[in-house]
């Protein structure tokens, strides 16, 4: 036979299936998971109990960790010393075990996160808490097994007197479950556990009476008490843990913010880091300096702020963006009957009492067969006392010790047991004095059989000293409460101006949707000039505003959406640099485009709120000449994304939108030159995402080239073709119209053989009171510029002048007002 024929085939799958299914059971039965008995990993177990048989205990003098590491890894844990140890520092950090298991001496780590020094250099032994989870392991209360090389025994799961699972709380992360059971209060979870042995059928809103919530080591403020009432019903849940905080005055009129407890499992360095990144990122404005002043008489972290800052918004802002609160997720998983399960606190607690009948029954059981088999050997030596002649001559005629044993068993009717003692009895045993003191010890041991069988006969007896035992601990160990629990969650709500300083700024926009925000001193330094700013080619400055950078911008497009940006969202850049794209700022479909910027001033939604319909409106104004008008106030909004500001059909787009205070009128003009004068309160208020009304009736083959917000009778309306012809006409010369009718002419356009056309169509109509600079841009992309008073004053029906030269085969496409420059204070 061959080498090859040795060998059996397999599929991959069912190897690795096979393979990773053992893998899983040992990570989760043997690594990761607690017993919900003991609330113990393995690891942990196996630590303690190498510490207790070798005799490392409370009352003797700490021992070397690395003898302990030894004993465990040797006999019970083939692991790297690492895990092992790493379990064992775990158990001696107060700020990790609401009550620490193993008695550190030495290095033993920080709530730093600074590591423990190496096992050679620390110390250890047992606390006197851990000796009540193996109270009781040498009388036959729990399963032993052999260890991993069969050479000794270990324990399946501790005695564990008090309901360590909750009051220890434990993580865990094993292959396809993960387990976050946090630390509770001693008194509570004791007091909890009496109550459902007095009243089984308790619900967990009963328990939640007794058994408040956690009970971080690290203190704190708990928040969600529904997020506690469903990780108690179904084992998961989400609280939110806020730190311990207080707001100080200081000499100068300064304030500080003092922590004094921070959530439990964050590590305090990091935290003081994160705290100190965002005042040197100017993310937060108003801290001055950061401090870590913690030492032996408690954490104390402080927050030194810049006189006039806003304290209590910038803690807000604090607790919101750092980890002085954070949300704790709890995901109660234990082994039950070998198998993971997801467990409420009933189902624990529940767990944990019929764990403690086992232990007291086995143990009860233990001291009865003791008590029992000491009160047959007394009785024996009584009896044997009573006839003493007759047996010291017995044993005197005997051969041997065995010979001797035979003799009492068959001539007295003596038991082996009750021979073997007679025999080894004590001279000094045959004084009056001693023979009174057996028969006393007969009687007590006799009471003691009848007290260990009544609880054993009674199960109220039974959960009767499961009881005392829990109340002995309770009252031995029981600590105040340290974290302080609230009902309802705080919302958390940051002020801008504690994130944002308040500086005058100048934002500009260009036609190709370059951005930038620049301080008014380098506009200043750079001269002062508009025309000075950063551009790409061919670019050219479209809007420009003086803002503050707690102010907002409304970008609204042609396809009827809007943005709202922060100013202080947009990159600062020196005046003769280009700026960025707009795009990084918001998401703006390359189809789209930018029709008006509306800002709106720090604080003003709030008030626009308050004023209801008195308040400002938004007026839009599409292509067929529908016309909306709608409340500024319903354009409040802190998403970032596209919102639909008007609803426009197929085929139809934004072409002109305006703030509105006070209801005025607007012009309609459209590109064959027709216009119409309608009054804005003839457009009935709408919401945010209707289509409008009627403004003009269009003809076939029109559109809407522009609307305008005119009132009175001052002023002109400026038209432009897209040949290059313009011409103002009179506002006066404009008389108010009905909603929705054809309108009057505002502009002839001149066609024929034999005439000069004037253009095909309007390009731009504008409403001027002063002279101000017109841009034009033609469909190849040249710029040009003219003064509106240059054009010609006409009547209505004008045929308008030429502007400039404008090539026929380069039509204008767009015209836009050029930006005026900042008003200076």
């Amino acid at each position: 036979m061959s080498l090859l024929e040795n060998f059996l085939p397999a599929f991959l799958e069912e190897v690795v299936g096979d393979r990773f299914g053992r893998y899983s059971k040992y990570i989760i039965q043997d690594r990761a998971i607690p017993d919900v008995r003991d609330g113990l990993k393995p690891v942990q177990r196996r630590i303690l109990y190498a510490m207790f048989d070798s005799g490392n205990t409370p009352d003797k003098p700490y021992r070397k960790s690395a003898k302990t590491v030894g004993d465990v890894m040797g006999n019970y844990h083939p692991h790297g010393d690492s895990s092992i140890y790493d379990g064992m520092v775990r158990m001696a950090q107060p700020w990790k075990m609401g009550h620490t298991l193993v008695d550190g001496h030495g290095n033993w780590g920080s709530m730093d996160d600074d590591p423990p020094a190496a096992m050679r250099y620390t110390e250890a032994r047992l606390s006197a808490i851990a000796m009540e989870l193996l109270r009781d392991i040498d009388k036959r209360t729990v399963l032993f097994k052999d260890n991993f090389d069969n050479t000794t025994k270990e324990p399946v799961v501790l005695p564990a007197r008090y309901p360590n699972l909750l009051v220890n709380g434990v993580s865990g992360i094993s292959s396809g479950f993960a387990t976050e059971i946090p630390p509770h209060n001693l008194r509570e979870v004791i007091d909890a556990c009496t109550a459902l042995i007095d009243n089984p059928d308790m619900t967990v809103a009963d328990l939640m009476k007794i058994m408040r919530g956690p009970d971080f080591p690290t203190g704190g403020r708990i928040m969600g008490e529904d997020g506690i009432r469903e990780a108690y019903e179904t084992g998961k849940g989400r609280i939110y843990v806020r730190s311990k905080t207080a707001i100080e005055d200081m000499r100068g009129g300064k304030q500080q913010i003092v922590v004094t407890e921070i959530p439990y499992q964050v590590v305090k360095s990091k935290l003081v880091n994160s705290i100190d990144q965002l005042r040197l990122e100017k993310k937060v404005e108003g801290i001055a300096e950061v401090r870590d002043e913690s030492g032996r008489a408690g954490m104390r972290i402080v927050i030194e702020l810049k006189k006039d800052a806003d304290a209590e918004g910038i803690l807000a802002y604090l607790l919101k963006k750092t980890d002085l609160q954070v949300a704790y997720n709890f995901n109660m998983v234990a082994i039950v009957n070998k198998a993971p399960r997801q467990l409420g606190v009933k189902a624990m607690l529940d767990a944990y009492v019929a764990h403690q009948r086992e232990v007291v029954t086995h143990r009860t059981q233990y001291d009865l067969e003791k008590a029992e088999d000491r009160a047959h050997v007394l009785e024996g030596l009584v009896k044997a006392l009573n006839l003493l002649d007759a047996v010291i001559e017995t044993i005197k005629a005997s051969k041997n010790r065995q010979d001797a044993q035979n003799n009492l068993v068959a001539k007295f009717e003596f038991s082996e047991r009750q021979a073997d003692a007679i025999l080894t009895l004590q001279l000094y045993r045959l004084t009056n004095l001693e023979i009174n003191s057996l028969q006393k010890e007969h009687a007590e041991t006799m009471k003691k059989i009848n007290q260990l069988r009544g609880i054993l006969n009674n199960p109220k007896k039974l959960m009767g000293v499961i009881k005392d035992e829990l109340g002995e601990i309770r009252g031995k160990f029981g600590i105040d409460r340290r974290s302080v629990i609230q009902g309802e969650v705080e919302e958390l709500k940051v002020n801008l101006e504690v994130t944002v300083p308040a500086e005058e700024v100048l934002v500009t926009l260009s036609r190709h949707g370059y951005v930038k925000r620049t301080s008014m001193l380098s506009f200043t330094r750079s001269g002062g000039d508009l025309g000075s700013t950063g551009l790409r080619e061919g670019d050219q400055l479209r809007w420009s505003l003086q803002l503050n950078t707690l102010d907002s911008l409304l970008l609204f497009t042609q396809k009827g959406m809007y943005y709202q940006l922060p100013v202080h969202q947009i990159s600062e850049f020196k005046w003769k640099e280009n700026g960025t794209a707009i795009v990084n700022l918001i998401g703006l479909p390359k189809e789209d485009r930018i029709m008006a910027v509306i800002p709106v001033k720090a604080g003003e939604w709030k008030a626009l709120a308050e004023q209801g319909e008195q308040g400002p409106a938004l007026v839009f104004v599409t292509k067929r000449g529908q016309v909306k008008r709608t409340l500024m106030a319903e354009y409040a909004t802190n998403r970032s994304a596209a919102i639909a500001a008007v609803k426009v059909a197929d085929g139809d787009e934004v072409r002109s939108a305006f703030r509105s205070d006070t209801p005025q009128e607007i012009l309609l003009v459209t590109e064959q030159g027709l216009s119409i004068r309608i009054q804005e309160s003839d457009v009935s208020l709408q919401g945010r995402v209707a289509g409008g009304v009627r403004g003009i009736q269009l003809r076939e083959g029109d559109a809407v080239t522009d609307g305008l917000h005119v009132s009175g009778d001052e002023g002109e309306i400026l038209v432009i073709s897209d040949y290059g012809y313009a011409k103002r006409s009179l506002l006066l010369d404009y008389p108010p119209q009905g909603r929705g009718g054809k309108g009057i002419q505002t502009f002839e356009i001149k066609e024929g053989k034999r005439v000069r056309p004037n253009g095909t169509r309007l390009v731009a109509a504008y409403y001027v009171k002063d002279d101000v600079g017109i841009v034009t841009v033609t469909a190849g992309g040249a710029y040009g510029e003219f003064r509106s008073d240059s054009t010609p004053l006409e009547d209505r029906r004008g045929t308008g002048r030429t502007i400039g030269a404008i090539e026929r085969t380069d039509p204008l496409s767009e015209t836009f007002l050029k930006p005026l420059p900042p008003q200076t204070h």
